[in-house]
This record gives structure tokens, C-alpha cells and sequence, in this order.
């Protein structure tokens, strides 16, 4: 089939006495725009039947698990039930008035012109509960690979799932469903972006809820990369000599920037040279060893929460009575305590200052979605330490750091966004940016032992 010059296809259109018929080509456009409808609605279609089908799913779980474990005091206490389930209610909850709002923006007689963009717009915030439930859901597998040990358990979940009738599917694999869920969202969308025209009243509606809920996947999936870390965080921090106070993994999951500065705490203190490590809220500082420079000795701590970042020109500064060169500080916004910082070339200085704007934006988005590090997770990550030590015994080794943003650029929006051709049987493991492996992480290596 050869194209015309006209742009027609040879044997898409009728010629008549000669002429070609623009009627055929009408028909054909008819029918391209019919087809398009068709699959818009089998779209539609698909959305409102695994929303319905995961209402179902979610009942079975709470109604048919959850409420028949309450009853049994005698295997169950309130907080193995909190780390199998988590919010596992408040999802339903949420899920039942967003399927409630979708049915109503359902067109039962012409599936292709339901409006459901708005729908996922108005629940945005809603599906952030999703957060809490996929950090806990590690935890859950284990506890529940722990009772499994028993015959007990394994007999008491059959009964359950028989005595709901439910279908035939482990309660690890029903606890799963949820983390599916979330993941499939922006599979769901693409496609029915795909097959909504430009001009369609939902079109700019389906296009937003794809980047959100794109963004709150992404985000969920790098929170979980948070929680693998902290392993590595506690192996750290034991690596420290020294260490005063509280650990690291009390407040803070996540080591955002590092770096040796100079440093001045308080007017007309001595200028003295440390490694500081920014984590979300706190900033901590260290010291090398004058001998072992792969040594590290604690000095203290900064709470970021209550300081202000103050850029600071280079010149004279009277109240330090120093000059100013590549320098910022930290003011505490309670009381008059000052920290004067001098980077050694002004490329850095920049590189702390979007560090720390990145520290105050991580801490925000982490309130409103509520992100902590579970007890339990803290306890698995002192555990590791415990066992990492063991095997190492009385020598010194240098631990791997964990995976974090590329330190030219703690800002990298990059690290945020989520590729388009992700498989549905994925669970967790959207794309994620190769991290750095520059001379500024060997540094960091060499910076950080393991010590018994």
C-alpha cells in the first residue's frame, strides 16, 4: 500500500467515475474515533472492576482476619496485630468513599465519557495513607513468617479464610494487595490517558492525576529505599567513637550531605576542623584521628529544627571578629547560639545550602504523610549491628555507606520521578537514578570504620 501525495492511503478511499469518494475517508475516521471510544471504555471498565473487586479484597481482610484475630487474646496481643495489619482499616475506610465518588462519575451507558480525573484529584491527599502501610508491611511479613513457625497460626488463618470464603490465597499474599494497589494506579491512568482525546472534558484531569499519583508512588518508593538504609545507618554510627546521646535512627533516617568545614561555635570561639554529616533534624559533628584519619571520634550534635540558615558575604564579620570568606551560619532561632561555617571553595558552600533547604523540605513532606522508622525496625537495625560485629570481631573494616543522593547535587529532582514503562507485576521497584560512585563516597568509606 503505497501513500499518496495528498497524504491518502491507496485503498482506503472508494474512486468513483474517477474521483476519489471523501465519504470513505469519513468512514474510516468514523470508525478510528469509535475504536478509540471502545477503548476508552474497556479503560473505564477495567478501573471501576479492580476498584470494586479490591473493596471486596480489603472487607475479607479486615472482617475475615483482622476482627476474628481481636477475639483471641490468647495468640494475638494489640501490637503483632499493628505490625501485621497496619492502617489496614483506615485504607479501607478511604477506599470505600473513593469507590462511592467514582461510581458516581461512572456513565453506566456510555462508559467513554465518564469524567473519573476529578475523582483521584479530590482523594489525592487520601492515598498518602498508603505510605504508613507499605513502610510496614517488611515488618508484617516477618512477624507473620515467625507465627507461621507454629501449627497453630497456620490452622487458626485457614479457618478464617475458609470460614469468610475466600478465595485460595495465602494471608501473606491477601496483606500484599494493598502495595499492589498503589503501584498499579499510574499504570492504570497512562493507559486511559492513552485513549482519551485532547478534547475530552476528562482529558487535562487524567493527565493531572497521572502526575500525582505518579508522585506519591514515587515517593512511597523512596521511602522504602529510606528503610533499607537504616541497616546501614546504625552500622555507621557504630563505627563512631565516642558516641553521646541518643542514636541517630531516634529521629533521623536519612544522611542527606557530608563534609569537612571549618568551624566556630559562639563569638570569639577557636576556629576548629571537623566532618559533619547533615541527616534529616540533626547535623552531626565529628572529628578525625591525628593518627588513624579513617577514624572518626563524636563532638556534638546541631538540632535543625531549631536552627535558620543564614548566607553569609564574604568581608569582615564583628561579631566573630574574622573575616568572611565562603561562610554561613546556623542561628538558633530560640536563642542567640551561632554557628559559623567556612567552606573551603564556594562551590561547596552552595552545595550546603541546597543541603539544607532539601533537609527542611524532607522534613516536611515526611510530617505530612507521617514517615517514621517503627520500633521494631529499629530493633532489626541494632540486631544487624550486633551481627555485623560479631562476624567482623575485634578489626577494624570500612563499612559501605548507604545509597544516598549524589552529593554534587543533594537537590536532584531527578531521583523523584518515576519512568513510564514500569511492569505491573513490579511490586516496589520503580526505576531509581544510578547513584554517584565518585571519589566523594570512596572519602566517605575510608571516613567511616566498622568498630565493635
Amino acid at each position: 500500500m503505497t501513500r499518496l501525495e495528498d497524504g491518502v492511503e491507496e485503498g482506503t478511499s472508494e474512486v468513483q467515475n474517477g474521483h476519489l469518494d471523501p465519504s470513505a475517508d469519513c468512514l474510516c475516521l468514523s470508525r478510528t474515533l469509535q475504536n478509540r471510544d471502545q477503548m476508552r471504555a474497556n479503560v473505564i471498565n477495567e478501573i471501576m472492576s479492580t476498584e470494586r473487586h479490591y473493596i471486596k479484597h480489603l472487607k475479607d481482610i479486615c472482617e475475615g482476619y483482622l476482627k476474628q484475630c481481636r477475639k483471641r487474646r490468647d495468640m494475638f496481643s494489640d501490637e503483632q496485630l499493628k505490625v501485621i495489619f497496619g492502617n489496614i482499616e483506615d485504607i479501607y475506610r478511604f477506599q470505600m468513599g473513593f469507590v462511592r465518588d467514582l461510581e458516581k462519575q461512572y456513565n453506566n451507558e456510555d462508559p467513554h465519557l465518564s469524567e473519573i480525573g476529578p475523582c483521584f484529584l479530590e482523594h489525592q491527599d487520601g492515598f498518602w495513607i498508603y505510605s504508613e502501610y507499605c513502610n510496614n508491611h517488611l515488618d508484617a511479613c516477618m512477624e507473620l513468617s515467625k507465627l507461621m513457625k507454629d501449627g497453630r497460626y497456620q490452622h487458626f488463618f485457614e479457618a478464617c479464610r475458609l470460614l469468610q470464603q475466600m478465595i485460595d490465597i495465602a494471608i501473606d499474599g491477601f496483606l500484599l494487595t494493598p502495595v499492589q494497589k498503589i503501584c498499579k494506579y499510574p499504570l492504570q491512568l497512562a493507559e486511559l490517558l492513552k485513549y482519551t482525546a485532547q478534547d475530552h472534558s476528562d482529558y487535562r484531569y487524567v493527565a493531572a492525576a497521572l502526575a500525582v499519583m505518579r508522585n506519591v508512588t514515587q515517593q512511597i518508593n523512596e521511602r522504602k529505599r529510606r528503610l533499607e538504609n537504616i541497616d546501614k545507618i546504625a552500622q555507621w554510627q557504630a563505627s563512631v567513637l565516642d558516641w553521646e546521646g541518643d542514636d541517630i535512627l531516634d529521629r533521623s533516617s536519612e544522611l542527606i550531605y557530608t563534609g569537612e568545614m571549618s568551624w566556630i561555635y559562639q563569638p570569639y570561639g577557636r576556629n576548629q576542623q571537623r566532618v559533619f554529616f547533615l541527616f534529616d533534624h540533626q547535623m552531626v559533628l565529628c572529628k578525625k584521628d591525628l593518627i588513624r584519619r579513617d577514624i572518626l571520634y563524636y563532638k556534638g550534635r546541631i538540632d535543625m529544627d531549631k536552627y535558620e540558615v543564614v548566607d553569609i558575604e564574604d568581608g569582615r564579620d564583628d561579631d566573630f571578629n574574622v573575616s568572611m570568606k565562603n561562610a554561613f551560619k546556623l542561628h538558633n532561632k530560640e536563642t542567640e547560639e551561632i554557628h559559623l561555617f567556612f567552606a573551603k571553595k564556594l562551590e561547596e558552600k552552595l552545595r550546603w545550602l541546597r543541603a539544607f533547604r532539601e533537609e527542611r523540605k524532607m522534613v516536611q513532606e515526611d510530617e505530612k504523610i507521617g514517615f517514621e522508622i517503627s520500633e521494631n525496625q529499629k530493633r532489626q537495625a541494632a540486631m544487624t549491628v550486633r551481627k555485623v560485629s560479631k562476624q567482623k570481631g575485634n578489626s577494624y573494616s570500612r563499612s559501605v555507606p548507604p545509597a544516598y543522593p549524589p552529593p554534587q547535587d543533594p537537590l536532584n529532582q531527578g531521583q523523584y520521578m518515576v519512568t513510564d514503562g514500569i511492569s505491573q507485576s513490579q511490586v516496589f521497584e520503580f526505576t531509581e537514578p544510578k547513584r554517584s560512585q565518585s571519589p566523594f563516597w570512596q572519602n566517605f568509606s575510608r571516613l567511616t570504620p566498622f568498630k565493635k
